[in-house]
């Protein structure tokens, strides 16, 4: 059987006769992608739109639905039909409709257009049967990550794997990979920081060291000892792996490292004496953006245990927070330089709290069009430089008693 397919060109409308479904299809995927690539938005067509007034009744959008739905994926035809049914004066606009195939989801879009001949499947993306173990893992984390059910079908349909989360992994071998080095140079995996030798190399940040601008992004890779790194490595496998398969290595990277260098910044702003060594700062910055999550979309959040979860998550930063708190005032091995600090902990939880739940929140939107991400980008900039200044004016000023170097 064939059929025609409407396809538009330089602003007006060309019917080729006798298509086929193969071609309309690619013709459709074509407009989608012509439509990706410019700025100027094609006019209504005028069979659909036949006052030209940029709206078409829901009726006649569900009867296009019902003759080419088959065309469609059955996660992609729904957010079509919940466009329908949310209208509630029976119009849709042509711009929305434009608008939702333009934004992130139109790559996923048109490659379903182009598989094609799938049948439409109401069930909800858990009762799905006969996947394969990648495909269970990227649904598992769908419903870890994603309060709706359309986002996590979207994203069930468009994660591929390619590429891999592979930034937390990368930090998280690098930084067993140098903890396992200074465990042989110095001798010992538990409280490496009693080691005289543990501050001197030029990884930590240290305040007589401060203008050494790598060491407050490189102290992630420094740990006090392996329970320091144990909990760090652990909350940051199993958050920010899956936070970085749905939202892609960029915004979980941003979220990452403005928790880090806040944190070295609110320790030489606040306890202005002591080292700072672990990545607590990115960790906690990562956790508190997922927790604040799932706490602000609790109904819409399908976890498992996620009550039993959220308060072993809790506790298992309680836990490192108290070690780091008790360490911080434990009398030092090598007086007069203090232990490491806590303050780099509560840095990351306001990045998380702030910048990371903004990014959290919006999965399908561009971040640069949102106007509270950059509220908290342009609060997040001005309290680095800020801090840059304080570090340049504020320790001779107030005669700040520094440890001496290591």
């Amino acid at each position: 059987m064939e059929q025609s397919s409407p396809r538009m060109t330089s602003g007006t409308r060309e019917t080729p006769v006798n298509s086929s479904p193969a071609v309309a299809a690619n013709a459709e995927g074509e407009e989608i992608e012509v439509l990706e690539s410019t700025d100027v938005l094609p006019v209504a067509p005028e069979d659909y739109d036949p006052d030209n007034s940029g709206f078409i009744s829901t009726e006649r959008f569900r009867d296009l639905l019902a003759t080419h739905g088959s065309e469609l994926d059955p996660h992609k035809l729904e957010v079509l039909l919940a466009l329908a049914d949310g209208n509630a004066d029976g119009k849709i606009c042509y711009q929305d409709f434009v608008n939702l195939m333009s934004n992130k989801r139109s790559n996923s879009f048109r490659r379903a257009i182009l598989q094609g001949s799938r049948q439409l499947k109401g069930c909800s993306l858990r009762d799905e049967v006969g996947l394969g173990l990648p495909q269970r893992l990227v649904r598992h984390v769908a419903y870890e990550t994603l309060p709706r059910e359309v986002d996590r079908k979207w994203y069930f349909d468009s994660y591929t794997y390619c590429p891999p989360p592979w930034l937390i992994l990368v930090i998280t071998i690098a930084e067993v990979a140098v903890f396992m080095y200074y465990g042989f140079v110095l001798d010992r995996l538990v409280l490496q920081v009693s080691s005289p030798s543990f501050l001197k190399s030029p990884l930590p940040y240290h305040p007589q060291l401060r203008a050494q601008a790598w060491r407050y992004l490189s102290y992630i890779f420094m740990h006090t000892g392996i329970e320091h790194l144990s909990l760090n490595m652990a909350m940051q496998l199993l958050v920010g792996v899956p936070l970085e398969m749905v939202h892609g290595a960029l915004r979980i990277g941003l979220v990452y490292v403005c928790g880090v260098l806040a944190g070295s910044l609110a320790v030489s702003v606040t306890d202005m004496t002591a080292p700072v060594v672990g990545s607590s700062g990115g960790v906690y910055a990562l956790v508190s953006a997922h927790l604040a999550n799932v706490v602000m979309n609790w109904s819409g959040m399908k976890c498992q245990f996620k009550l039993f979860r959220m308060a072993m998550a809790l506790v298992c930063m309680s836990v490192e927070f108290g070690r780091a708190v008790w360490l911080r005032f434990y009398p030092p091995a090598f007086p007069p330089c203090p232990n490491p600090s806590f303050v780099a902990h509560l840095g990351g939880v306001v990045v998380g709290l702030t910048l990371g739940v903004v990014v959290l929140q919006n999965y399908e939107q561009r971040l640069q069009e949102q106007s509270l991400f950059w509220i908290f980008f342009c609060v997040y900039t001005l309290f680095v430089l800020c801090a840059v200044f304080w570090n340049i004016f504020a320790y001779s000023l107030l005669d700040v008693r520094l440890p001496p170097p290591p």
